[in-house]
């Protein structure tokens, strides 16, 4: 059972990754949550500071708050000063996470407070963490009812949004001219990935997290240009790379986190090299036709 609840939780983060990194890839955005990864320092300190409490809740409520504040800040200087996107994110991340290092050193120094206490969470240790049901009789790990909330919720969201973010991820200017307003859209969107990674964070960690957002859907990028079999090429690829990271991780006896990031690596390469000599393939048909 451990290593059915490990794989399944694996699995439903891995899916709500590769549904809303799919879009960030189409947005330019793919490391946004390496940028929310740094900028959650300030609100997780914010939070000690008001609280009192290192409980993670009102850890993770402070982190996600933060992760919202840098998803306006990209926002702000990308649309209205007009700085390019990964300029934009490189300067939000790294300033707020300055600001949480400055806070810690100033006003908490001697107190064991960082974001390893949100942002390094451990998959193996997920059967470990239990909720009860029916008196006892029934029971699940506490990070797989979260990570299977956190997709039906994604998935859901992607359901109802599907239009708005097609058009609004592939051409904002002919979005704009149908009257949409791209501005409420894009900030829906970022929240969505702000609060479901903060969330995620503390169960499988923030390097796993990062990852799954990238990997997959970059995976499924090059081998359809479709948004809809993109999507459900990234759902697989996720799927089978928590399935097969885990085992390989048992194996070798080494991190599954890494495994999994690992596998999916492993995924991307095969696709890059199909793309590659089916591209290949192409323009010799091409050039026998002429």
């Amino acid at each position: 059972m451990e290593a059915f609840f490990i794989i399944a939780t694996g699995a439903l983060v891995a899916m709500t990754c590769a549904l809303l990194g799919s879009f960030l890839l189409l947005r330019k955005m793919a490391m946004l949550g390496d940028a929310i990864s740094h900028a959650v320092l300030p609100g997780i300190v914010l939070a000690f500071m008001i609280s009192g409490s290192r409980d993670n809740f009102i850890m993770l409520i402070g982190a996600s708050l933060a992760g919202l504040l840098v998803t306006l800040l990209i926002e702000l200087l990308h649309k209205k000063i007009h700085l390019q996107e990964d300029a934009s994110i490189g300067i939000s991340f790294t300033w707020l996470f300055a600001i949480g290092v400055i806070l810690i050193s100033a006003y908490t120094e001697q107190v064991d407070l960082d974001q390893d206490c949100v942002l390094y969470g451990e998959i193996a240790y997920v059967p470990f963490d239990l909720i009860y049901f029916s008196g006892g009789q029934l029971f699940f790990p506490r990070a797989t009812i979260i990570s299977g909330l956190l997709f039906l919720l994604t998935l859901g969201f992607v359901l109802v949004a599907y239009k708005g973010l097609k058009i609004t991820s592939f051409n904002s200017d002919y979005a704009k001219s149908l009257g949409i307003s791209t501005l409420a859209w894009h900030l829906v969107f970022m929240s969505m990935v702000s609060v479901t990674t903060v969330l995620s964070f503390e169960i499988v960690g923030a390097i796993l997290i990062v990852a799954l957002l990238v990997v997959p859907p970059a995976t499924a990028y090059l081998l359809t240009k479709r948004l809809k079999q993109m999507l459900v090429l990234a759902l697989i690829f996720a799927v089978l790379s928590a399935i097969g990271g885990y085992y390989l991780a048992v194996f070798l006896d080494a991190s599954i986190a890494g495994a999994m990031v690992s596998f999916a690596g492993f995924f991307f390469l095969l696709a890059l090299i199909f793309s590659r000599l089916r591209a290949r393939s192409l323009k010799v048909d091409a050039y026998l036709k002429e």
